[in-house]
């Protein structure tokens, strides 16, 4: 499977080229355009039970479409997300990755998509009990608001809540002031996500919850 990733980093777009017999995985609602000559099926993520864990407890839709090249000549497609920011496509080799609500937009047909329990820092983070975990070899597109940074962490690592997107399955989360009571309070940080251990993280460089709270006022 060929791919480009265009108009990065604020309007990102997954321009897909479809060999004969090959095939893509994505989140209802994921695309844009497709040649018509693509044949696209909708069906339950794994099963009606792995479909209703991803809806109703890793945030992601109930159904999902698979965009299949039937014929004898290349076909494209493009995917996008619903917010504004980038995209990035990650390559897994029998490893697994964890992405928060939302984040996971298409994937190889040999990619598969579970959930895994976050843990109640991230429940009490407003990020949920349960993150889409994702394992298997192929590639696996997500995206973020706002711009996407990779990091690599070894022992502690602060990250104010929401801008954490996917992590490695061994880095474990908690819960904790920004500093001081004080200085938390005042700083308008208050709590952070420390997250602890060796693997990798995605960060997005902006907030859908700190774009809510700015508007909030202004709306009323």
């Amino acid at each position: 499977m060929q791919y480009e990733i265009r108009y990065k980093p604020a309007f990102a777009a997954i321009f897909v080229t479809l060999a004969p017999g090959e095939s893509i995985i994505a989140e209802a609602g994921a695309m844009a355009s497709m040649d018509g000559r693509l044949s696209m099926k909708t069906k339950l993520s794994g099963g009606l039970f792995s479909a209703l864990l991803r809806k109703f407890l890793g945030g992601e839709s109930l159904f999902v479409n698979v965009f299949k090249n039937q014929t004898s000549q290349a076909l494209t497609l493009v995917l996008t997300q619903s917010i504004i920011g980038d995209i990035e496509c990650l390559e897994l080799s029998g490893n697994e990755m964890c992405f928060q609500p939302g984040a996971y937009i298409a994937s190889s047909p040999k990619i598969d998509l579970g959930v895994r329990w976050a843990g109640l820092a991230s429940w009490f983070a407003g990020e949920g009990l349960f993150k889409l975990k994702v394992s298997g070899h192929g590639k696996v597109f997500f995206g973020a608001y706002g711009g996407l940074s990779k990091q690599t962490i070894t022992g502690e690592f602060i990250v104010d809540n929401s801008h954490l997107v996917a992590y490695s399955p061994d880095i474990s989360m908690s819960i904790g002031l920004s500093g001081g009571l004080i200085s938390s309070m005042t700083s308008g940080e208050g709590l952070v996500n420390r997250l602890k251990g060796h693997g990798v993280i995605y960060l997005q460089s902006r907030s859908v919850s700190g774009l809510l709270g700015f508007l909030r006022p202004k709306v009323k």
